[in-house]
C-alpha cells in the first residue's frame, strides 16, 4: 500500500482536481482508494456526479485520526489518495504522518509560492517522527505557452523540496469532465490533459518504487 497526500496551504490550488485525476490513473495499476479529507467534501460532490461505474473507491474522512484509520481502511488496497484539507492543521498533519509521499500543488503565482512555506515548514515538522516521507512540488494550472513555469520553478527552488519534472497545464478539459464526475481520461484519452496526468502518474509510481524498493 502506498499513501500520497495533496496539500497546501492555500485553498483553490486543483488538490481535487488533481487527486481525482491521480486516481483514475493510478486505478490502471491498482486498487485504488481517495480518501477526501477536505471538509468541503468536494471529491464526494464529484463522485455523486459520476454515473459510470468508477474506478475507484471514494470516502469522506475529515479526522485528525486519519493516520491511525488509514492503516484499516487502506488494507485492501493498492494505492491510497488522500485530498488534505485547504489549511494546515491537525488533519493536515495527520495526513502527513499517514503518507509515503506527499504533493504540494503550487499555482504559477508569487501567493500560492508565499502560502507554500507553510506545508513545506509542517514536513519538516512530521520528518522528525516520519523521517521516510517524501515531499514534491507539483506546478499546476500553469497557463500554456508562456514563460511561467521557469519562473515558478526558479521561485520553488528556495525551498528544500524538489518539484516533479511533470508540469499539469490550465486545460478546459480538467473542468468539462468534472462536470460529470469523470476524468480528462475518460473524455479525452488521447488529449493533453490525459497525457499530462499520465505523465504523472508515472513520476510517482517510480519515485516511490525507487524509495520503497
Amino acid at each position: 500500500m502506498r499513501v500520497i497526500a495533496l496539500l497546501n496551504q492555500k485553498g483553490g490550488v486543483g488538490k481535487t482536481t488533481l487527486s481525482i485525476h491521480l486516481a483514475t490513473a493510478l486505478a490502471r495499476t491498482g486498487k485504488v482508494l481517495l480518501i477526501d479529507a477536505d471538509p468541503q467534501h468536494s471529491a464526494l460532490d464529484w463522485s455523486a456526479q459520476r454515473e459510470a461505474a468508477s474506478t475507484f473507491n471514494v470516502i469522506g474522512l475529515p479526522k485528525p485520526t486519519l493516520h491511525r484509520d488509514i492503516a484499516t481502511l487502506g488494507a485492501p488496497y493498492d494505492w491510497i489518495i488522500i485530498d488534505g484539507p485547504p489549511r494546515v492543521n491537525e488533519l493536515a498533519r495527520s495526513a502527513i504522518a499517514a503518507s509515503d509521499l506527499v504533493i504540494v500543488p503550487v499555482q504559477p503565482s508569487p501567493y500560492d509560492v508565499w502560502a507554500a512555506k507553510d506545508i513545506v515548514d509542517i514536513i519538516r515538522e512530521c520528518e522528525i517522527s516520519r523521517p521516510q516521507v517524501l515531499s514534491r512540488f507539483l506546478v499546476n494550472r500553469l497557463v500554456p505557452n508562456t514563460t511561467l513555469a521557469g519562473e515558478i520553478t526558479d521561485a520553488l527552488s528556495e525551498f528544500d523540496v524538489k518539484s516533479f519534472a511533470t508540469i499539469v497545464r490550465n486545460r478546459t478539459e480538467y473542468a468539462k469532465s468534472a462536470r460529470m464526475g469523470l476524468t480528462a481520461l475518460e473524455t479525452e484519452p488521447s488529449g493533453q490533459a490525459a497525457a499530462e496526468i499520465q505523465a504523472l502518474a508515472k513520476e510517482v509510481s517510480s519515485l516511490l518504487e525507487k524509495t520503497h524498493a
